[in-house]
């Protein structure tokens, strides 16, 4: 199957920045769609910005202007580039992968969770 695991997150002080990166393993031939998702305390899960294998973003509303999102194909690999934290972005924060297999099956991968804390 296919494995996605996530690191970077942690406690930051608003204003701060945090890099999150998720990689993913298995039985990959490609992966079109790469995604970050998000959970606060009392929230449902939300998108937080998505990238393509041609490089095509889209954010959230919440998060445009500061974060970035980039992927390194080789790598299959994603990260999440968050700047001017605010104590909303507080969440536990979702690599989210879909993937076709070796043989040609659509998976769609999800990782562990990786906690984003912003103090005010």
């Amino acid at each position: 199957q296919v494995q996605l695991v996530e690191s970077g997150g942690g406690l930051v002080q608003a204003g701060g920045s945090l890099r999150l990166s998720c990689a993913a393993s298995g039985i990959i031939f490609s992966i079109p769609t790469m995604r970050w998702y998000r959970q606060g305390p009392g929230k449902q899960r939300e998108l937080v910005a998505g990238i393509t294998s041609g490089g095509i973003t889209n954010y959230a509303d919440s998060v445009k202007g500061r974060f970035t999102i980039s992927r390194d194909g080789a790598k299959n690999a994603v990260y999440l580039q968050m700047n001017s934290l605010e104590p909303e972005d507080t969440a536990v924060y979702y690599c989210n992968a879909n993937v076709i297999s070796t043989m040609g099956r659509w998976l769609d991968a999800w990782g562990q969770g990786t906690l984003v804390t912003v103090s005010s």
